[in-house]
């Protein structure tokens, strides 16, 4: 499936780095401004909508549903259900065990019964591993028993879950009917870009050994970890949608776990590094060429290619002009080729070229296998 109309958030920042889209989009009012003013614009509908569903029947604190409709509603649809499950489960948590701690001893009592009623109802939902829901399980508690209200015991819980329940209902159909963000689409603009990003941190870390230090090495690694904790958090939105075939969200976890493992190889392959650069390590670096900058260049255009394919959803064609596997073993053989004259090296720059060299290996090896295997899932 390819991407159409307009152009998504990743593709205007991706522009910039790479042509892979066309032209930056110009102007003010960018994805990003317009995804925003988008999402107030749903948000506000649907607290209004719960507001008026409650003055309609009655419900005493209907504004209740409004706030839940604007505590759950989320940039996307996975996120929305996400936090709908949250509040919901949080919401009769604490409504039941504020209705039964409500109940138990006398007025005198009020606050160790208060206390224990809000503890116990956390430490359930932390018990139940459901961590996102025990604040909430709190606040309802505390709603119930500090907020007093004419009826019984299990009037005011049961008006806070119906109340609750309605913000919920109104907030997912909204999402998923009025100009739906969809965290699957999203992630796959998140990856792409990750890939782009992994190749630009490439470059700055083997600039290293090359005698060239990159001084923008820690904003690419701030990039890249950002990168991955926005997709990682997305892909768990993605779980959580109702729509999309299980070979997609398939696909999309590999190339999520792909990007890890090569985020990792970098890591060590920046520790490796370290250390130097010195006169010797350029010096031995530059016997390596031609052979270690083509298979470098050829990484970085790896990456390139992977993302593209990422946005057009279509991981069939192999990567045109280039063969890692073959630049690997030209690197391998120029290697051997100068292996006699290691002595003039101190040892722990030739450990350090052959630690490199490893780990230029084993990242070519799994940029092939992400679009390999990804091939794969997406065919299934």
């Amino acid at each position: 499936m390819a991407f159409s109309g307009r152009r998504t958030w990743s593709q205007e920042v991706l522009a910039v780095e790479r042509p892979l889209a066309g032209a930056k989009e110009p102007g003010f009012f960018t994805y990003e401004k317009r995804a925003m003013v988008v999402l107030a614009l749903k948000t506000a509908m649907a607290a209004v909508i719960c507001y008026w569903i409650a003055k309609l029947f009655g419900l005493q604190d209907g504004y209740w549903g409004s706030i839940s409709a604007i505590i759950v509603l989320q940039s996307n649809v996975g996120s929305t259900v996400t936090a709908s499950r949250d509040r919901l489960l949080g919401t009769l948590i604490g409504a039941a065990f504020g209705a039964v701690f409500s109940a138990i001893g006398p007025d005198s009592w009020a606050v160790w019964i208060y206390l224990a009623a809000v503890i116990t109802a956390m430490v359930t939902c932390s018990l139940l591993g459901l961590k996102n829901s025990s604040r909430l399980a709190g606040v309802t508690v505390t709603i119930i028993m500090l907020v007093h209200r004419t009826g019984s015991n299990w009037t005011l819980p049961a008006h806070r879950v119906l109340e609750v329940l309605l913000g919920i209902v109104v907030a997912l159909v909204i999402s998923a009917v009025v100009l739906p963000s969809r965290a699957r689409l999203r992630l796959r603009d998140g990856l792409a870009q990750e890939y782009l990003r992994l190749g630009a941190l490439f470059e700055a870390v083997l600039a290293g050994f090359r005698g060239h230090p990159a001084a923008n090495l820690p904003e690419r690694w701030k990039d890249v970890t950002a990168a991955l904790e926005a997709n990682g958090q997305l892909l768990d939105a993605a779980r959580n949608e109702p729509t999309g075939g299980a070979a997609s969200l398939e696909a999309l976890s590999l190339l999520q776990q792909f990007g890890r493992g090569m985020a990792e190889l970098l890591r060590a392959l920046d520790l490796a590094v370290q250390g130097g650069p010195n006169h010797d390590d350029a010096s031995y670096a530059s016997h390596l060429e031609p052979e270690l900058g083509r298979l470098a260049e050829h990484i970085v255009g790896g990456f390139q290619h992977v993302a593209g394919c990422i946005h057009r959803w279509d991981f069939g064609m192999a990567p045109d002009g280039f063969f890692l596997d073959e630049d690997i073993a030209r690197l391998e053989a120029k290697m051997a080729e100068i292996r006699p004259t290691n002595f003039a090296y101190p040892q722990e720059v030739i450990l350090r070229a052959y630690a490199v060299q490893v780990h230029l290996k084993q990242l070519a090896r799994l940029l092939r296998s992400s679009r390999v295997e990804t091939e794969k899932a997406v065919s299934n």
